[in-house]
C-alpha cells in the first residue's frame, strides 16, 4: 500500500463529511473529495507539517468549495450544532456566497485550538470525545474549546452587522 493510499484511507471520509456538511449535495461532496485528494498528491511538496494532514486537506476541499460556490452561485448552506452545550438548537444559514466566505475568513483569523476544534467539529463531524482524543484531551474540553469559538464567530458576526 503506497503513502497516498495510506492517507485516502484515513482521511477521504472525513473530508467527504467536511464537503457534504458545506455543500448538503453527496454528488458535489464526492466530486469536491475526489478533486481534493488530486490536488493533494499534485501539490504534496506544499504540505510542511506546521499543521495536522487532516487540516491541510479540508483546506484544499474549502477552496475547492469557494471556487465552486463562485461558479455555481450555490446557495442556502447551513452549518448545525445540535450539541449546543445549552441544549439548544443554533443552526446558522448563510443565504449567500458573501456570508459563507465571510464564515471562512472568520474562521481564520481564529488563534489554536478555536479554530482546528470548530473545523473538525462543524465540517469533519466529529464527536467531541473524538476531538478530545485527537488533542489528547476530555470531551468536556472539546466541548468548551468548540463553544468558545463559535461564540467568537457569532460575536464577529454580529459586530459586523452592526
Amino acid at each position: 500500500m503506497s503513502d497516498f493510499d495510506e492517507i485516502y484511507r484515513l482521511y477521504a471520509g472525513n473530508v467527504y463529511r467536511f464537503l457534504l456538511r458545506m455543500s448538503g449535495d453527496p454528488d458535489t461532496a464526492e466530486e469536491l473529495t475526489s478533486e481534493t485528494f488530486y490536488r493533494a498528491v499534485k501539490n504534496i511538496d506544499s504540505f510542511h507539517g506546521s499543521c495536522k494532514m487532516s487540516v491541510w486537506l479540508c483546506g484544499i476541499a474549502k477552496n475547492l468549495y469557494t471556487d465552486y460556490l463562485r461558479k455555481s452561485e450555490r446557495k442556502n448552506v447551513y452549518l448545525d450544532d445540535r450539541d449546543h452545550p445549552d441544549g439548544g438548537d443554533i443552526i446558522l444559514l448563510f443565504e449567500d456566497k458573501e456570508q459563507v466566505l465571510n464564515i471562512h475568513r472568520i474562521l481564520h483569523t481564529l488563534e489554536e485550538p478555536y479554530k482546528e476544534v470548530f473545523s473538525l467539529r462543524v465540517f469533519s463531524e466529529l464527536s467531541y470525545k473524538e476531538i478530545g482524543s485527537l488533542f489528547e484531551k476530555s470531551d468536556g474540553w472539546a466541548r468548551v474549546i468548540f463553544f468558545r469559538a463559535k461564540e467568537m464567530i457569532l460575536k464577529q458576526i454580529n459586530n459586523e452587522r452592526n
